[in-house]
């Protein structure tokens, strides 16, 4: 088990996630608008997208190849999400697989229970350094290195964009009942505090509710709505059985927004080489299945 000192929350230097936090509880007060509502959506979803597929199917584990740019651009998106850089969130993931709950997985809620697997680590700071061996391959890049490391402009500068739009939507269309302030809570701060919290949903609930398709070494499962809410992270069992699959949604039927997005990606030539699960996982898969069948009869 993590020690006390291994257990330390810092509050002063959380001050901004706690705020995200509270400054959400003002959508009571600023009042409701549809072009806030959809601004809130539409920044959930591409800075979900960002984590998807740039920090975690791109950076932490390259199940496809891009060009430099939009390798950058992946690196941005994901940065919006205000979870720190990419470098620092793939050498967490990557731990995260080396290690997937045994003692030395920091964020396991198997062995460190839900709260501190969903929320606690993150404001740890123990865990907010980059372990560079971890990303040795993206830490070559500058542009990386500098979002790594001023991981807060990102954030800021669309906090400041989305406020900016609230005030000209308010000076030039009144009649969407539209301000400044009220674009920042509902299309900043609540899509903000909603990417968090679906996000950590795969470091805690994916690892303790749905089924299990392959036996792991970890407790990871398959979750239909965890996989929805997360454009298809919830596929969590595949994911760990095959970490190297873009496609993490190994059949049709099981949604993965984020492998349909880069799918059409790769029509446009964008991004190449999307890595699948080999047959000899399918073929497995077949023979659990005709075992489970012939076990029912």
């Amino acid at each position: 088990m993590l020690s006390r000192q291994e257990h330390k929350i810092d509050i002063l230097g959380n001050i901004p996630f706690i705020s995200i936090h509270i400054s959400s509880l003002l959508i009571f007060w600023v009042g409701f608008s549809w072009a806030a509502l959809i601004t809130c959506l539409i920044l959930w979803f591409i800075r979900m997208f960002g984590i998807t597929a740039g920090y975690h199917r791109y950076f932490s584990h390259r199940t496809y190849k891009t060009t430099r740019w939009f390798q950058f651009i992946l690196a941005v998106l994901g940065n919006s999400s205000a979870q720190l850089g990419p470098l620092w969130w793939a050498a967490r993931h990557r731990h995260h697989h080396r290690y997937a709950d045994t003692e030395q997985d920091i964020h396991s809620p198997v062995v460190h229970g839900f709260w501190w697997s969903h929320i606690g680590w993150v404001m740890c700071p123990k865990y907010s350094k980059t372990d560079e061996k971890q990303v040795r391959d993206f830490a070559k890049y500058p542009e990386l290195r500098w979002l790594n490391r001023f991981h807060m402009t990102v954030p800021i500068a669309l906090a400041i964009t989305v406020t900016s739009i609230g005030i000209a939507l308010q000076l030039c269309i009144p009649q969407l009942k539209t301000t400044g302030l009220q674009m920042l809570v509902w299309g900043f701060c609540l899509s903000t505090l909603l990417l968090y919290h679906t996000t950590f949903t795969i470091n805690s609930l994916a690892h303790i509710f749905g089924y299990r398709r392959f036996d792991t070494t970890d407790s990871s499962c398959n979750n239909w709505f965890l996989a929805l809410i997360t454009l298809g992270e919830g596929w969590h069992n595949n994911h760990h059985y095959y970490p190297a699959s873009e496609r993490q949604g190994f059949y049709w039927w099981e949604i993965d927004c984020t492998h349909y997005i880069l799918k059409v990606l790769s029509w446009l030539g964008i991004v190449w080489d999307l890595r699948t699960p080999p047959q000899k996982i399918y073929e497995h898969l077949s023979l659990i299945i005709t075992h489970q069948s012939s076990k029912t009869l």
